[in-house]
């Protein structure tokens, strides 16, 4: 089955700890499905909440379909995603514990159907992500220095 990534959130890998990924299905409407293959996807201050034992999707913003008329989508509209009853009870009682929350990491089309990948994370204190900068920074000299004997 062919993977075709709409989008991605970059910066939540430097903003959290990743502990954990899970594939999600989301319920969409049809001009919100055709303006995902036009790749108008932003999951940049997006995240997931369980209500009801339901997974809803908050804050993703989908743009209007081009073409669409009036009964275009909200493009912030709360999106329900799909997962089994057991995966949404053990994601409720990891993110009750301290710290965790749940952050959608890409939306992406598997076959016909779109995924989410949402992630169980810890967010990052600040000296850690500037650590991870001159962590990252180091490897690169290096990797130059290597490259350039």
């Amino acid at each position: 089955m062919s993977i075709k990534i709409i989008s991605q959130n970059k910066k939540a890998y430097a903003d959290f700890f990743i502990d954990e990924t899970i594939e999600a299905g989301i319920v969409l409407t049809g001009t919100e499905v055709k303006s995902l293959r036009d790749g108008k996807a932003n999951l940049k201050d997006s995240y997931v909440i369980i209500k009801d034992n339901e997974a809803w999707l908050l804050n993703c913003h989908i743009s209007p379909y081009s073409h669409g008329n009036i009964f275009n989508h909200d493009p912030l509209r709360t999106r329900k995603l799909l997962l089994h009853r057991k995966e949404i009870e053990r994601l409720k009682g990891k993110i009750q514990q301290q710290g965790y929350t749940l952050i959608p990491l890409k939306l992406y089309f598997k076959g016909p159907y779109v995924k989410v990948e949402i992630a169980l994370a810890r967010g990052r204190k600040k000296y850690e992500k500037r650590d991870i900068i001159k962590k990252r920074e180091a490897q690169r000299e290096i990797e130059r220095a290597l490259k350039n004997k």
